[in-house]
């Protein structure tokens, strides 16, 4: 019978050393879930910076077209190729 307790002693004591050393275990553990939550918040960052750079990118291509038609309908001015064609009533 004591052999029977020492043995499931040393099973139990080489399950809790692999839980709170080894691989897996809750250090490991803790250090991966620190390591999540930096990377979060890193994505979070980037995709702030994302949103606004396409914002910009946005405001860049209206803001160019919004120019490209005042000169045209203003200024009467035309693209180096093409042709420009009044019509009179």
């Amino acid at each position: 019978m004591k052999t029977l307790v020492a043995i499931l002693s040393a099973f139990v004591l080489a399950i809790l050393v692999q839980l709170w050393g080894g691989k897996g275990g809750v250090a490991r553990v803790a250090q991966l879930r620190q390591d999540l939550q930096t990377q979060l918040a890193a994505n979070d960052q980037a995709r702030q910076r994302n949103a606004q750079l396409q914002a910009e990118l946005q405001d860049l291509r209206e803001g160019l077209e919004m120019v490209e038609e005042k000169a045209r309908q203003e200024l009467g001015l035309i693209k180096p190729d093409e042709i420009f064609v009044q019509l009179k009533r």
